[in-house]
């Protein structure tokens, strides 16, 4: 146990600084600059940093690391409860310090340089596709004002935009000719940039070892794997796969009291894209099994699994259940070093 805790309000200029001794009381209180505050962190004995899990934290906890301190990283949505009064950068950097004390707030794990890398390409990676689909809409609103009606998806409404670009007598405007030829090169110049950063992130995860084992669980492709692995890190952390289906968001959210439990619909807690990957990966695998079963084709104790609950629930349910069932098997895989097997069953114990 450290005998000094030292709570870190980060900003991008200036860092304010509450130090506490062993008892937790606030002996020192700083306002340091950027240069001055790492000057402080160099010189100063091995310490306990808390800090909130916000803009920079990963690359603060990296340097701080790398010195020698110990750092804990709270989710900024807890640590709010331990302001108290009016909110100021001291009063935040004391609520660290309080917070810090409470064992039942699990900090956030620190990134490698590398889960960094590769979540920062995911994140380019969804700014071109949400730029290119704002595009296809935007042009689709636009000719539809002319008379054009442009069929939904993306390949086939590009291939008639171009079409009604190429036609010079029918009644498109010559003002927006040069605006909507320039739209449709900017979607395909987003296409290709989204290529090129899953180029780039299959070449990061080819050898490791666990994102090429998970690639053959169903729902799972490249997107999926190197999601997991660079936002949830190591789950040797998680103490089952229930416990990382909790931390994703897709667990039922509990309103109880007394003896009624009554449980709703999904927490939604977590990564919010990395849900929305594991759910779109759990959908595509429900359809594989219905165009299985209809191809009359063996199914597997999976497949069958999440066509009856489909069944019962309907499909949308059905494909977060099935998203569950899918974080559970990657947890399960990490945990076990294996590689999936569809009629894989624990041991039973006597």
């Amino acid at each position: 146990m450290h005998t000094t805790t030292i709570g870190v309000d980060l900003a991008k200029r200036v860092f304010q600084v509450a130090v506490a001794d062993a008892q937790y009381r606030i002996t020192q209180r700083l306002r340091l600059t950027r240069a001055r505050f790492e000057r402080f962190i160099a010189s100063h004995s091995a310490s306990l940093f808390v800090m909130e899990a916000c803009g920079s934290a990963q690359h603060w906890a990296r340097r701080l690391t790398a010195l020698g301190h110990e750092v804990k990283l709270l989710p900024a949505q807890y640590v709010r409860a331990y302001v108290r009064r009016n909110k100021t950068d001291a009063a935040d950097a004391a609520a660290l310090i309080e917070a810090s004390r409470c064992q039942e707030i699990k900090p956030v794990a620190v990134k490698t340089l590398e889960q960094q890398q590769l979540i920062q390409l995911h994140r380019l990676r969804e700014s071109h596709k949400r730029t290119r689909i704002a595009q296809i809409n935007l042009l689709r609103g636009c000719l539809r004002e002319f008379g054009f009606a442009v069929p939904v998806g993306a390949v086939r409404g590009c291939a008639a935009m171009s079409e009604v670009l190429e036609s010079a007598d029918n009644g498109l405007p010559d003002a927006l000719r040069p605006w909507v030829a320039a739209g449709l090169e900017q979607i395909r110049t987003c296409k290709g940039q989204e290529r090129e950063l899953e180029r780039q992130i299959k070449a990061l995860v080819e050898p490791d070892e666990l994102v090429q084992r998970w690639l053959a669980a169903p729902g799972i492709g490249l997107l999926g794997a190197s999601a997991v692995r660079a936002l949830a890190g190591d789950l040797h952390r998680f103490p089952s796969g229930r416990h990382f289906a909790s931390w994703l968001g897709v667990t039922a959210r509990e309103y109880s009291s007394g003896e009624q439990r009554r449980l709703g619909r999904i927490s939604k807690r977590g990564d919010s894209y990395l849900r929305m990957l594991l759910i779109h990966g759990a959908r595509s695998a429900l359809n594989a099994a219905a165009r299985a079963e209809k191809a009359g084709r063996r199914l597997d104790p999976l497949q069958r699994w999440a066509l009856q609950t489909e069944q019962r629930i309907g499909r949308n349910k059905a494909t977060v259940a099935l998203a569950n069932k899918i974080a559970r098997v990657l947890w399960a895989m990490a945990r076990y070093q294996r590689a999936y097997d569809p009629n894989y069953s624990a041991p039973h114990e006597h």
